[in-house]
């Protein structure tokens, strides 16, 4: 199994998504677009494409963001999806997806930061992939956007802030607006980077300022994470047996 990440800024990398494929003796490709590393070339040898997160939007333009390319991602993210590999995308990435399948992003509701719960849809709920979850779970968040919505799309899960949390896309697509990969390294470089934001914010009730992102339990949204991501794989490989 061989996993590539797109990575937007070294502030919001894979976190558990490492974690699990080093645990699992997975191989590992990086697109570290903030360090001028180049999005491959082929698919040919990736099984799983995640795509990350970032301050950017699908509609950033190269003259805002030099290394950000909107259009070259959405063309790997539809490339990956025509040859049946697994996609998930989190935060900006869950909104490319959306972009890629013909879906626009949109503004979410309420800009959400830190931890808060989520809710499952009752096509979440019967959702075997998502079934250990329960009917909530608190998870994290960092955004201001949303994944848009296709026609055979389903929300699997929604919060108080923001209708679209987790979008299952197809069998093996899956967007994430929330953050189940966040763990204590992150936070810390999320709010390294972010001081000026959490203080402008610090009245919005979905806010939670650097003490309480520290303080939060990020390791049960870690281990949901892994049990998903086993199901996935398993899905993955009974598609590509038959």
């Amino acid at each position: 199994m061989h996993i590539h990440f797109v990575i937007h800024e070294v502030f919001e990398g894979p976190g558990a998504f490492r974690t699990w494929a080093e645990n699992k003796g997975y191989s590992s490709g990086y697109s570290r677009l903030y360090a001028g590393e180049k999005l491959p070339n082929s698919v040919k040898e990736i099984d799983f494409l995640i795509v990350l997160g970032g301050p950017q939007s699908p509609s950033t333009t190269t003259e805002i963001c030099h290394y950000f390319n909107a259009s070259a991602e959405i063309a790997l993210i539809n490339k990956c999806i025509e040859s049946n590999k697994v996609v998930i995308g989190v935060c900006l990435g869950a909104q490319l997806i959306g972009e890629a399948l013909g879906a626009r992003y949109e503004n979410s509701p309420e800009k959400e930061i830190g931890c808060f719960p989520i809710a499952f849809t009752d096509e979440g709920m019967n959702n075997e992939m998502f079934s250990h979850f329960g009917t909530t779970t608190v998870v994290g968040h960092w955004h201001n956007d949303m994944p848009g919505l296709t026609d055979k799309s389903e929300v699997i899960a929604y919060s108080e802030g923001c209708p679209r949390q987790i979008v299952e896309y197809q069998e093996l697509v899956y967007g994430f607006q929330c953050h189940m990969e966040f763990n204590p390294v992150l936070i810390e470089l999320l709010i390294k980077h972010s001081e000026k934001e959490l203080s402008d914010f610090k009245r919005n009730r979905f806010v939670q300022q650097p003490e309480q992102l520290r303080k939060n339990d990020y390791i049960t949204m870690n281990n949901n994470l892994f049990y998903f991501l086993e199901k996935l794989t398993n899905r993955y490989l009974q598609k590509k047996s038959h």
